[in-house]
């Protein structure tokens, strides 16, 4: 390996950083006047690249920083993970990943945990603050412990913290308009159980979009899973739908398995419109049209509003809405 004032290495770590040679060398060799921003990017830099960091760029944590998700096999929360932690580290803390999975600890108990080894701040991604039947007082108690925390993709009233959220409702509209803009009347909703807020709220985008009569015999309520998406496929092909509107991708793909199985054609019989737009997501058959959640935006966003809380800025309980986009691709088409 070239040592660190090759100019081979410089050259390829600077063009990998978009900075100037002059730049890399300095941040290289530890001299001042470099941005932070600039800084994290020639490390990514150096790391992406396969070098090893020079024994003086190596510095101390500010320290530990949890982030709870509910799982790993829906592509949208390692999305999310990889964002928040690669936030948290441009800014010096080093994220602790917890992953609750069947049968394991509990998100009350990841937190104990978190807690006891003298975390900064937690980050919750889809938690229990999205299931409007557990009880919010947990939150509270940790506030009053204070432990400073954000909350993405969910939102209870009774928790003073700040918020971060796709806005649900205005993806199924959009989702159940590009329907309509393409001659389905027939269409329905593969949603996970309304008690999490983000499936009750793309049901009232749903109801609002679609105000008929029939609209609401044509929600399927179900997991946010292949196997969920590929139960509530068979269900609303059953009623006749030609445009099935999902919770998730990974309940569009099930959605797509259920029609395959019933002989029919994706998109030329039916038309499976997704959520999230999780990474590979675009090279599935037919590559899926989906709403896309604004993942790097929000991880920045909850991140920013963690360590605003860390320095001690008092924080509200606010939520941050974020806008999503719709990502038309092979999946949908005009009605039969």
């Amino acid at each position: 390996m070239a040592g660190v004032t090759s100019p081979l290495r410089l050259t390829d770590i600077a063009a990998q950083a978009a900075v100037s040679e002059a730049t890399v060398s300095r941040v290289l060799n530890g001299k001042p006047g470099v941005a932070a921003g600039t800084r994290h990017k020639v490390l990514a830099a150096l790391d992406l690249l396969g070098y090893e960091r020079p024994v003086r760029l190596k510095r101390r944590s500010n320290g530990l920083v949890g982030l709870l998700i509910p799982e790993l096999t829906n592509p949208i929360f390692p999305a999310f993970a990889q964002v928040i932690e690669q936030a948290l580290a441009g800014h010096g803390y080093t994220p602790v990943l917890c992953t609750q999975t069947p049968g394991g600890a509990t998100e009350d108990e990841l937190v104990e945990q978190l807690e006891e080894r003298g975390v900064t701040g937690i980050v919750f991604l889809s938690g229990l603050h999205a299931d409007a039947h557990a009880d919010p007082a947990r939150y509270q108690r940790l506030a009053a412990r204070g432990v400073p925390f954000v909350l993405i993709n969910g939102f209870n009233e009774q928790v003073n913290a700040p918020f971060i959220s796709p806005d649900d409702r205005a993806a199924a509209d959009m989702a159940v308009r590009h329907l309509q803009d393409l001659g389905h009347h027939r269409i329905g909703l593969a949603i996970g159980p309304t008690r999490y807020v983000p499936s009750a709220r793309k049901e009232q985008g749903f109801l609002t979009a679609l105000p008929t009569a029939e609209a609401d015999g044509l929600i399927q309520r179900t997991l946010f899973t292949v196997e969920g998406g590929h139960a509530a496929g068979m269900a609303l092909l059953d009623r006749g739908c030609t445009g099935i509107v999902c919770g998730s991708d990974p309940m569009a793909l099930g959605v797509i398995r259920a029609a395959r199985e019933r002989g029919l054609r994706v998109p030329q019989d039916v038309s499976v419109v997704g959520f999230d737009d999780s990474p590979l997501i675009a090279f599935t058959d037919p590559p899926l049209t989906t709403v896309r959640q604004p993942v790097r935006a929000m991880a920045t966003a909850a991140v920013g509003a963690l360590l605003e809380a860390v320095s001690g800025t008092p924080v509200q309980r606010t939520e941050y809405v974020f806008q999503p986009e719709l990502v038309v691709r092979g999946s949908t088409a005009q009605v039969p």
